[in-house]
């Protein structure tokens, strides 16, 4: 009896929540998509496997741990990302200071060249460390960067176009993005150009349930006009681990904090 009274509860909390009304105002429903897709839990650690493929089909490997701190959710970060293969990229390191109020501030370092890079705010929506990816891309666009508009509702996902306030900041015209009504992690996100040609696509291919929070765990960047594209696997992913302040300054570009990069024992 006590399993079905369970079972019982359970349909009715789902019942509950397919009926529940759905947002209809769009800056809201991106405020909650950009909670959910970066500010899971206090702090958070991911191992990343990342797999470029160019338009012939060639492949590179890279492999890094991502750090994450938040200093207040919904506002400013801080991300620490460092690389362990191959050898031609190991202990490089990026950092950045994510700012609500003004632009972000990021670094990388280049071991080979013992140089810490200083990266400008019109470099980041280039490429990272050679993938399809942006420098952008791993710490989250800012949701005042763009004026939104909701353009759809399904049974599973809102439908939203975006277009940049500062036209000068982004390659892109414009972009939509396809917000899963449950979790409301961005599944996926196109970019169009002047002509109103979709010449990116970010997906998402796998989401898991990690301490609460619904977390990707493999993602797409694709190159839909050259070809190519870069795979994303996130793995030993954990949150609210204590992750102090001092790990992201500047000497952790050429120290890097290696008790908080270890993996986590299972």
């Amino acid at each position: 009896m006590k399993l079905k009274s369970l079972m019982l509860a359970l349909a009715a909390t789902l019942a509950s929540v397919a009926m529940a009304e759905p947002l209809t105002d769009a800056d809201e429903i991106v405020a909650r998509a950009n909670l959910a897709a970066y500010y899971a839990g206090n702090d958070g650690r991911s191992e990343v496997r990342m797999i470029i493929t160019d338009a012939q089909g060639r492949q590179q490997r890279r492999q890094f741990t991502v750090l994450r701190r938040d200093i207040e959710d919904a506002g400013d970060q801080q991300f620490l990302v460092v690389f362990s293969q191959p050898s031609d990229v190991r202990n490089t390191v990026f950092l950045v200071d994510k700012h609500v109020e003004r632009d972000d501030d990021r670094w990388l370092y280049l071991p080979g060249l013992d140089l810490v890079k200083r990266i400008s705010a019109g470099d980041k929506r280039t490429s990272f460390v050679g993938a399809h990816y942006f420098y952008e891309d791993v710490s989250g666009r800012r949701p005042s960067d763009d004026n939104h508009r909701l353009v759809e509702t399904t049974d599973e996902y809102y439908v939203l176009r975006h277009e940049p306030i500062d036209t000068g900041t982004a390659e892109f015209a414009s972009y939509a993005t396809w917000i899963d009504r449950s979790t409301f992690l961005p599944m996926k996100i196109e970019y169009e150009d002047a002509a109103g040609k979709t010449y990116r696509r970010v997906e998402v291919l796998n989401v898991e349930d990690i301490g609460g929070h619904p977390t990707v765990t493999m993602s797409r960047v694709s190159d839909l006009l050259g070809g190519g594209k870069t795979d994303m696997q996130f793995r030993y992913i954990a949150y609210d681990i204590g992750l102090p302040e001092s790990v992201f300054t500047e000497r952790s570009l050429r120290n890097p904090p290696s008790s908080y990069l270890e993996r986590p024992a299972r």
